[in-house]
Formats: C-alpha cells, sequence, structure tokens
C-alpha cells in the first residue's frame, strides 16, 4: 500500500484531475484516463515547481503534486529496499514457518544468523508464509513466538480466492493481534504486519 493524492496530471494531449498512486514499484493514476508507470520504465524524474514530471519509455507525464513532489520524486530515485519496509534490522532474531523463495532465504541471511524455523521464542520479527486459508490455523500458535515489541508478518498471495486479506485480518486479530501495516512483498505476495497490543506487553 503506497501514498496516494488528489491532483491534475497531463500526459500527452490529455489532462485529468483524479488520484495519484505512488506504489513501491509503479505510479498509478486513476481520472479521464489511466496511467501505469512501472519505475524500471523511467528514465528521469524531476521535481519543478510542484510539478513532479517523469520522463518514461510512454513519454512525459507531469503530476501536479505541490509539496508533495519532492518527497514521491525522492521515493521513485531511491526506494526502500524490501528489508527496510519489512523493519528486519541487522542481527535480529528471527522466525521462519512456511515455505519461501530461496531469493528471500538468501537476503534475510545477509542481515541476521539469528534465524529459527518453526517453534522459536522471544523473535524480534517472525515471517508466516501462508497459502490458503486452512493455513491462518497456525497464527494463533505463531503470536506467541514473538517478543513484546515484536512483529508477525503473514505473507499471502495476491489475487487468490482461496485466502483474502480479510481472512488474514481476522486470523490475526483471533490470536490477539493488532494488524498495523501492509507492504509489497513481491510480484506475487503481500505481507500484513501485526504486533501485541501495546496494552497487553
Amino acid at each position: 500500500m503506497g501514498q496516494e493524492r488528489m491532483c491534475t496530471v497531463r500526459h500527452g494531449k490529455e489532462k485529468s484531475p483524479g488520484k495519484a498512486l505512488l506504489e513501491t514499484a509503479e505510479i498509478l493514476f486513476r481520472g479521464s484516463f489511466r496511467l501505469k508507470i512501472p519505475f524500471v520504465s523511467i528514465k528521469s524524474v524531476q521535481a519543478i515547481d510542484g510539478e513532479l514530471r517523469v520522463q518514461s519509455a510512454d513519454g512525459l507525464t507531469v503530476f501536479e503534486l505541490g509539496a508533495a513532489a519532492e518527497k514521491w520524486r525522492d521515493k521513485i530515485l531511491h526506494p526502500k529496499t524490501r528489508f527496510e519496509k519489512l523493519g528486519l534490522k541487522t542481527g535480529a532474531a528471527v522466525g521462519l514457518a512456511g515455505s519461501f523463495d530461496d531469493e528471500f532465504l538468501k537476503e534475510l541471511r545477509g542481515l541476521t544468523t539469528d534465524i529459527a524455523e518453526g517453534r522459536a521464542a522471544n523473535r524480534d520479527l517472525f515471517f508466516f508464509a501462508a497459502e490458503t486459508a486452512k493455513d491462518l490455523a497456525r497464527v494463533a500458535g505463531l503470536a506467541k513466538q514473538i517478543n513484546g515489541a515484536g512483529a508477525l508478518w503473514i505473507v499471502y498471495p495476491k489475487g487468490r480466492a482461496s485466502i483474502t486479506e480479510n481472512g488474514v485480518i481476522s486470523a490475526g486479530r483471533k490470536a490477539g493481534l493488532k494488524d498495523v501495516k501492509v507492504v509489497g512483498f513481491s510480484a506475487t505476495h503481500t505481507a500484513l504486519k501485526f504486533v501485541i497490543p501495546v496494552a497487553k506487553r
């Protein structure tokens, strides 16, 4: 889930008010016309007089963002890494449950050696890969593995009827946790962050 702003956009001969969304790897616009500008297609981006000027493979697009233009430019030029978004710090105590891709595991091992699979107490972060709604039955048990200020990230596939965001949120809340953040984990998966409510720590 990224930042969004109501603004006017100019693209070629078209101009329209609408909603611009700055996502993890793309800019979206929904007005009288729609745009999708992947970061990888962007050739240059400038913030000038409150305008975000994006030169991409499809030409020049101007977003009239006002004071937000510079902030959006910086986020496009310097996107956070996956682990920065997930809040993983070097040397953190991490727990894993479920199946994760090799790229994620390699990145993880580059930041910490304190990694436990399955049951492990007092984890700073616990990552749980849930592929179906049935997998969510494990959430209550996994919630007990994080420390007071820790977090449980539930990673699940995008666009599947077998597991939904509402189902994931419901499972976390039933386990006594509070949902506080959602991030794009990968091109195919979303991650929802759950923490122990402050009053129960």
